[in-house]
């Protein structure tokens, strides 16, 4: 059993889901939302490293998954975003764990079956594949599917880099 952590990272909410993963048996075990508070933008990723630090400490994943950076019609928004991802990462790369990064198509198709899927749509589909009371707030629900969309691709990972199984929840 591997225990996998996704983020979405924002500058104004960083969305995290962690999910148990046996073979292709998901489960959910916890997601949420770290509300980013700040007066300058080192306050703001402080909050992130910080909370993504307490959030490995607290659940132990042993891989990471994070939604890679697309370009905004708005390139402030785009450095932003980049910046808040550096700061999950960084928290991630510190404790030694595996990070992975997945398009937000590749997520979108991984969940829902199409890559330009709405939030509505993930938010449906990650409480039917997770078997929720409720669906999740938007940016948790992402944060669920990136996890499970490394889920979905660790086998065809393992394949690819030759690896014979997983080892103390690596990759070996």
């Amino acid at each position: 059993m591997i225990r996998i952590l996704g983020i979405d990272p924002g500058s104004i909410n960083t969305g995290y889901g962690i999910i148990d993963v046996d073979g292709n048996h998901s489960r959910h075990v916890d997601n949420g939302i770290i509300h980013v508070r700040g007066e300058s933008l080192a306050d703001k990723l402080k909050v992130i490293h910080e909370g993504v630090l307490g959030l490995i400490e607290t659940f132990k994943p042993g891989e990471i998954s994070v939604e890679q950076v697309f370009m905004h019609r708005n390139a402030d928004s785009a450095l932003k975003l980049g910046q808040a991802r550096g700061a999950a990462i960084t928290a991630c790369a510190s404790r030694d764990l595996p990070v992975y990064e997945y398009t937000a198509n590749r997520v979108k198709q991984a969940t829902v079956g199409k890559g330009h899927a709405s939030k509505e749509q993930v938010q449906h589909m990650i409480k039917v594949l997770l078997c929720l009371s409720e669906a999740p707030a938007a940016d948790a629900a992402d944060a669920l599917a990136i996890a499970l969309c490394h889920a979905h691709s660790r086998e065809g990972l393992l394949r690819m880099q030759g690896v014979k199984g997983v080892r103390g929840g690596r990759l070996q």
